[in-house]
């Protein structure tokens, strides 16, 4: 008898897991699902498995430490409690009223935004994995503003398809992600779509083309992907990095200012000097909120190699 292949089975189950977490959790009381996700980041933190790990590595960037330390496993528990915060919210955000997803929100920033929008101007907003980036886009939906983003391919593919599902739920248009020819489609309807003066956020703190541009990240060399500044050079839209966090029971972002064109050397010395403006502005957020900064997997170089 052939057993069945370990990878295939942690995907079914993955799969599994998720489908129950859209039909069960959005369902439960919100505070007995904020304490369950609570002793599970708890557990998870415990166990300090390699997820746990690296973020507790990221951190000590972040701190300007070089080894983890009481105050590094500290806050490690902190943001393990606000990244399952997030995936609690996921699972209930469809459950969340409109006015709560709009009264909820405290942003500053966002005028300049929706200025450039209005004026017929494409915008890129470019984010890092922190706070609540679903609920944010959300909120934009629902201040009229439809966009478009993409998202990496997972397996087993009907996990995307839950996925890609729950994002057009909220209004979001989703191209997914892949490498060679899927990636190149992807970068050119987004293009078509800043070109129309539409919106496009995009998640970038980590590479997943393994193309990205290396920068200047906490004072060590990270590798950031090109795609938000190259989108903003080759159609002329509008970059803004935006980094979000928790407010105790709220949700906050800020918009940062505009990260402009240089307006000296070729397209690839542009698209390098803008990355790394949106890396200094990811760091200036990062810094502020790190308990909010849900970066498990690996981004600076030395790590990677």
């Amino acid at each position: 008898m052939t057993l069945p292949d370990p990878a295939r089975i942690r995907e079914r189950a993955a799969d599994a897991a998720y489908a129950l977490g859209w039909k069960v959790v959005r369902r439960m009381p919100e505070r007995a699902a904020r304490t369950l996700f609570a002793s599970l980041a708890d557990r998870a933190w415990r166990q300090r498995g390699r997820g746990v790990r690296q973020l507790e590595k990221n951190l000590c960037r972040v701190l300007g430490k070089e080894a983890v330390d009481e105050e590094v496993r500290l806050l490690s528990r902190r943001a393990m409690r606000s990244y399952m915060r997030y995936w609690m919210e996921v699972f209930r955000l469809p459950e969340i009223s409109r006015e709560r997803i709009l009264n909820d929100m405290i942003v500053s920033g966002h005028e300049r935004v929706f200025a450039t929008l209005d004026a017929g101007r494409g915008v890129v907003l470019a984010l890092p994995h922190m706070g609540n980036y679903e609920q944010a886009g959300a909120w934009v939906t629902l201040h009229g503003y439809s966009f478009t983003t993409v998202a990496e391919r997972l397996r087993p593919e009907s996990l995307f398809d839950r996925f890609l599902a729950f994002r057009e739920s909220l209004g979001f248009e989703v191209l997914p992600l892949g490498g060679g020819s899927t990636g190149a489609m992807a970068f050119g309807t987004l293009a078509r779509r800043l070109r129309a003066g539409r919106l496009v956020a995009l998640v970038a703190d980590r590479d997943l083309t393994a193309g990205g541009l290396e920068v200047e990240f906490f004072g060590r060399p990270a590798r950031l992907p090109a795609g938000p500044a190259a989108l903003a050079v080759q159609t002329g839209a509008a970059l803004f990095p935006v980094t979000l966090w928790y407010e105790g029971d709220k949700w906050a972002a800020r918009v940062h200012e505009e990260i402009p064109v240089p307006d000296t050397g070729d397209r690839k010395e542009k698209v390098r000097a803008m990355t790394q403006r949106l890396a200094l502005a990811f760091q200036e957020g990062i810094a502020e909120h790190p308990e909010d900064w849900h970066m498990l997997q690996k981004v600076w170089v030395e790590d990677l190699s």
